[in-house]
């Protein structure tokens, strides 16, 4: 029964591996080696007001048997082609942030070398073949057994540390006041679960599980396999900040921005709370955590950005993903290249060109999902309206109070 119920599942667990990854593991952890718990607030909050615009995603999808993409297209051709220079000015820097965080991992568990260039090399390549052969089903095979491994021990490594832990915690919730503090909130809440773009990811991966499910995947089926998925982003993000917050919040301890370091600071982080003995276990599944959003970020924006192309011009091409794949695993090589030392200036810098456009997805998004080219059916409720309508407050003013701190 409970392997029948797993089948069934699909687009909501890959939109859990592409989310939990940087945001989950370096985002969240840190905002509770900073902060303590009081960025519980903004954890919270970002999950609520990001929540209707993703779910649209699903829900358009699978109401209407097309993508987001589609819906953009029909909603103005200037629209499409927005999103591609979006994600083109962003796909290469979000891959190579998840790489060479994977690659970082890798290093430490497997010790063949330390050379992080090389083993986003051998990452990408794996990744590569794995969806070249297996393509969307085994996709969606491995992220089941990837999440429930990471769902299990981040779990277990929580209780851990709660145990462990001999002082009270405080949750007194703070608001960050220095430039630097609202540069990581927004950072924080830019990939908190994850990218507004990864709503046009969801809308693809729902229309691939309904070509291969063997029963009807319906649409209140689609958009309860994503509430699974979304309440797991919640749930991993609260496990991950309160390891940071009981282990490293005024212990000194800082992280570095070199991905082998890093890494290395991350496994110690589980191994202190759970102990040496779990150390093989830990670094295992902090690693096929960043994998699968390597797998998945790799998958999705070549899948993306095939398809608006294919609309553009009017018919389909028999190769085109695949030289999108190509074309991203190569550029974020090079990226790699240049940037291998900074690998905390490159999320930064990928997670807040994600907040800052966020605006945009979460206005079009709506838009769609309230037009005519949505069933009147499947319009959202008065409730999820409100939550829309205060989700884009939420996203535009945030954005805004960044934008204004850097001016002054």
């Amino acid at each position: 029964m409970l392997l029948h119920k797993l089948k069934s599942f699909g687009p909501g667990l890959l939109f859990a591996g592409a989310a939990i990854g940087v945001s989950h593991l370096i985002q969240s952890t840190r905002a509770g080696a900073d902060f303590g718990f009081g960025l519980i607030w903004a954890l919270i909050l970002v999950h609520i007001c990001k929540y209707p615009f993703f779910q649209f995603g699903t829900r358009y999808a699978s109401a209407t048997g097309e993508s987001l993409l589609h819906g953009y297209h029909k909603l103005g051709k200037r629209v499409l082609i927005a999103y591609i220079f979006l994600n083109a000015a962003s796909m290469f820097t979000i891959q190579a942030a998840v790489t060479i965080v994977t690659a970082g991992l890798a290093a430490n568990l497997f010790g063949l070398t330390t050379n992080i260039i090389m083993w986003s090399g051998i990452i990408t390549l794996i990744a590569f073949l794995i969806l070249v052969i297996g393509k969307y089903k085994m996709l969606d095979t491995v992220m089941k057994i990837i999440i429930i491994v990471l769902t299990i021990s981040t779990v277990v490594a929580v209780s851990f540390a709660i145990q462990n832990h001999s002082i009270s915690p405080n949750f007194a919730q703070v608001l960050p006041k220095t430039a630097t503090e609202i540069a990581f909130l927004i950072a924080f809440l830019g990939w908190m679960p994850a990218p507004l773009d990864v709503s046009i990811w969801q809308s693809l991966w729902t229309l691939e599980k309904k070509k291969i499910s063997n029963k009807k995947y319906t649409t209140k089926q689609a958009i309860f396999d994503f509430n699974i998925g979304y309440l797991s982003t919640l749930i991993l993000g609260v496990c991950f900040l309160s390891l940071g917050a009981l282990i490293m919040f005024n212990s000194g301890i800082s992280f570095s921005n070199s991905a082998l370091s890093f890494s290395k600071q991350l496994i110690e982080l589980y191994t202190t709370s759970i102990g040496k003995e779990a150390q093989i276990l830990i670094s295992i599944a902090a690693f096929t955590t960043m994998f699968s959003t390597t797998l998945t970020t790799l998958d999705a924006s070549p899948r993306a950005m095939t398809t608006s192309f294919e609309i553009l011009r009017g018919q389909s091409t028999q190769h085109g993903y695949w030289y999108w794949i190509v074309f991203l695993a190569l550029g974020t090589l090079i990226i790699l290249g240049f940037f291998l030392s900074e690998m905390g200036l490159l999320i930064k810098i990928a997670t807040i060109l994600s907040f800052i456009t966020a605006p945009f997805y979460a206005i079009i998004n709506y838009i769609l999902i309230t037009s005519k080219h949505t069933p009147i059916q499947w319009h959202p409720s008065i409730g999820l309206k409100i939550m829309s309508w205060t989700g884009i407050i939420f996203l535009i003013g945030f954005s805004s109070w960044y934008l204004s701190s850097l001016l002054n």
